[in-house]
């Protein structure tokens, strides 16, 4: 049944979600990547589609917005009101390590924050991480399309812009591979509800070398790599 932030109808979705940042995004992928695809919500301009991989396996893809509130908003309510059990978050983030190049992929192996999302349950620290079994599928999966893929640590920040401009090191510091602002509350709300979650993440910024920016193009081919490995995942779970 529709929620405060959801208006599809029972049925609407897949029991497995790819999770992008962007509504745009989200209508990208489901044009590039699915077909007879149909639009199941465009509440607030949140826009998802569901549709079907060349192997006919049914995959919904919806927008999460900017920041740890918004996905823990709409993770909370596919999870519990729409049976979906599998979210995976599909986008873009800057690194930290010197080792890592534009476009390799990230799995969010685990979350750190800044956040005080987490105050809510009560708990001074608490360790957010993806699906096992889905993070190795990930990995494996990539490693079988050769992708350039690392796995570890993720930063979830509530600041883009922040005010000093080397907090980043002190993460880099404890081999934080990047930073992006959703991960954290998505792997804590599926472990709250018992279900499945993971982070896959196109790197399109640096932190070290600075002068290293993908362009749109860049960015669209980069993305799609990315999109067909999480689709790829994602058949093996969908129902």
């Amino acid at each position: 049944m529709p929620t405060p932030h959801i208006n599809a109808k029972e049925g609407d979705f897949s029991n497995v979600v790819l999770m992008p940042g962007d509504p745009l995004r989200a209508k990208w992928i489901a044009s590039n990547f699915l077909h007879d695809y149909k639009l199941v919500n465009e509440v607030r301009g949140i826009l998802a589609y569901t549709g079907y991989t060349k192997n006919g396996k049914k995959v919904s893809v919806m927008a999460s917005g900017m920041g740890q509130p918004s996905i823990g908003i709409y993770s909370h309510e596919l999870f519990t009101s729409y049976g979906v059990d599998t979210i995976i978050r599909v986008g873009t983030c800057g690194a930290y390590q010197d080792n890592i190049n534009l476009f390799d992929v990230i799995i969010g192996v685990t979350a750190s924050t800044d956040s005080n999302w987490i105050n809510q349950f009560n708990v001074h620290q608490y360790s957010a991480g993806a699906d096992f079994e889905l993070a190795m599928d990930a990995y494996n999966k990539a490693k079988e399309l050769n992708v350039n893929v690392k796995a570890g640590a993720i930063l979830s920040a509530d600041i883009f812009y922040d005010e000093d401009p080397d907090t980043w090191k002190k993460w880099a510091k404890l081999n934080v591979l990047g930073v992006e602002m959703e991960s954290y509350a998505l792997y804590t709300t599926a472990q709250r509800l018992k279900k499945r979650a993971l982070c896959l993440l196109t790197v399109t910024d640096h932190f070290i070398h600075k002068d290293k920016k993908a362009t749109p193009e860049e960015r669209q081919l980069g993305l799609g790599k990315m999109i067909n490995l999480a689709i790829e995942v994602t058949e093996k779970y969908a129902k």
